[in-house]
């Protein structure tokens, strides 16, 4: 017999009610004391349980009892459909949908695709994973309802890696998600099906996410243009995460101008949901910033980020730079040495810091002040328990090497890696007191082909985060980062990624617009 209610009469009446969270026994408290070395003397359990169950217990029945706030949901929509295989281009959707936003507004006319790590409700998302397959969001993100409320229409979501963990594009449950360009090769991830639909036509933007590479991948390899945006820009209030320090939401597009059109809409302070965002968060119009007249700026072409790529990698990149320097720009190599060492300091932040916001945090997180994606969070928690021999093979990979390393060495290396990155990004930040931009190829070799049912689960791991060298240290930098095509080696697109001082996204945006631009007259 549990709770006291109030009969409609108001009066307090004993009635049963079945219990959220079940008063534990002595039995359950002896066993937890023993795992983690706690001792009590007889009798302390018993007074223990007591409190616990009447006091404890109690409160978290009460906190289930309250009714929480959520995010709105502003414009009507129906479920939509799976697509037929023969009716999916290369894979690149999990679900279809129409929405339709409002009648005005910047975005009117255009069709938007979301990474299917983004809450859209009434909308299935399985993120990839059999883990959330069968999952039917209650909230729009953030970013979703300022995409309709300027006008966009969301025709679907699309296709990203297992719980969005790689940077390769075989590793979704439904199928791989291949490359426009050459079908028997990878297009990117984790953001592939944001890559794919875009360079297929069936899109005009995308919203994607990037924890390492996630939006900036699959658009290098596709040949199309994706921003990972200053970290806190973007609010990324509604989506699956990995590691708060290091997620990103941001805009994908064919071209520069409906990046940075996308960016207006998505950008901006989300009334501290997502602490993450700075409190007096300014948003330009950054269309307006779009001219292409970069004469006068200095470019350093970052030599650490060179070296390590393939020679016809490197030859376009230089090659397109070269093109920057024809329109009046000072392009000149710079040496940042840390540079190299950027993906090791990534990687603790990366696998130990996904693990805990992962797995032990149901895909939110901890220890923060925003809003946590409830009905998400219960269902991460329950796929978890029941359907994790369905992971990929990365994902295991990496929560087997995680849970080694807390079990062994505790949280070190994670706060190293968070010390490491400040010096890091102190690195960064001067260089770009120099120079306005710093520029180096997005990915060191072309899309690879697919691994096949022969290929060892080395070079699948391999796959699956042999790219991330030059696009990894900005997640944890939070430098924006952009990357346009720079042009093809054996048919294939390469590349060219632009990095920014923290906050002037506008800048990266400019000098991708710029290369457009000359490209085309060339």
């Amino acid at each position: 017999m549990y709770t006291d209610i109030m009969a409609d009469n108001q009066e307090k009446v004993d009635v049963y009610k079945v219990p959220t969270v079940h008063e534990p026994s002595v039995k359950d408290l002896a066993s937890i004391a023993h795992n983690n070395g706690l001792h009590f003397r007889d009798g302390e359990l018993e007074e223990l349980q007591g409190y616990i169950s009447q006091t404890l217990v109690r409160r978290y029945q009460t906190v289930n009892d309250l009714i929480a706030p959520t995010l709105p949901v502003r414009y009507p929509r129906t479920p939509g459909y799976r697509p037929e295989p023969e009716d999916n281009l290369c894979n690149a959707w999990y679900w279809k949908c129409d929405i339709k936003g409002a009648a005005e507004g910047i975005m009117k006319g255009k069709t938007v695709g979301v990474k299917d790590n983004i809450c859209v409700a009434g909308v299935p998302m399985m993120n990839g994973s059999r883990v959330m397959e069968g999952f039917v969001p209650d909230i729009d993100a953030t970013v979703i309802t300022k995409v309709l409320d300027a006008g966009g229409r969301i025709i679907g979501k699309t296709n990203c890696e297992h719980l969005c963990y790689g940077g390769t594009s075989w590793t979704n449950d439904t199928g791989p998600a291949l490359n426009p360009h050459d079908k028997t090769r990878v297009s990117g991830g984790s953001s592939s099906g944001c890559a794919v639909a875009v360079c297929n036509g069936e899109v005009d933007v995308a919203i994607g996410a990037d924890q390492g590479g996630s939006i900036r991948s699959p658009a290098s390899w596709c040949g199309v243009v994706g921003l990972k945006p200053t970290w806190g820009l973007v609010p990324y209030t509604g989506a699956v995460a990995m590691e708060i320090t290091i997620d990103h939401l941001g805009p994908m597009a064919r071209n520069a101008y409906d990046c940075a059109l996308l960016l207006e809409v998505i950008a901006g302070y989300d009334n501290g949901l997502d602490p993450r965002q700075p409190r007096d968060l300014q948003v330009p119009k950054y269309t307006d910033y779009l001219d292409g007249n970069i004469e006068g700026w200095k470019i350093g072409l970052l030599s650490e980020g060179f070296t390590g790529c393939d020679d016809d990698v490197q030859a376009v990149v230089r090659g397109a730079a070269e093109t920057l320097w024809k329109a009046g720009a000072v392009v000149e190599d710079v040496s940042i040495p840390l540079h190299t060492h950027g993906i090791a300091i990534w990687q603790p932040i990366m696998t130990n810091g996904a693990y805990r916001c992962m797995f032990t945090g149901n895909g939110v997180g901890h220890h923060y002040k925003g809003y946590y994606a409830e009905s998400m969070m219960t269902k991460l928690s329950q796929g978890y328990k029941m359907d994790a021999r369905h992971l990929s093979e990365p994902v295991k990979s990496a929560v087997l090497f995680a849970e080694y390393i807390e079990k062994n060495y505790g949280n070190r290396f994670y706060g190293r890696a968070q010390n490491l990155n400040m010096k890091l990004t102190q690195a960064y930040d001067d260089a770009l007191s120099t120079y306005d931009v710093i520029v180096m190829p997005t990915l060191p070799f072309t899309a690879p082909l697919l691994p096949s049912s022969k290929s060892s689960i080395t070079e699948r791991l391999e796959n699956a985060f042999g790219m991330f060298k030059n696009t990894a240290p900005f997640d944890s930098t939070g430098h924006p980062a952009i990357t346009v095509n720079a042009g093809k080696s054996n048919g294939l697109p390469v590349g060219m990624m632009i990095v920014g001082k923290r906050f002037e996204d506008v800048k990266v945006l400019q000098a991708a617009y710029a290369l457009e631009k000359l490209q085309l007259q060339n």
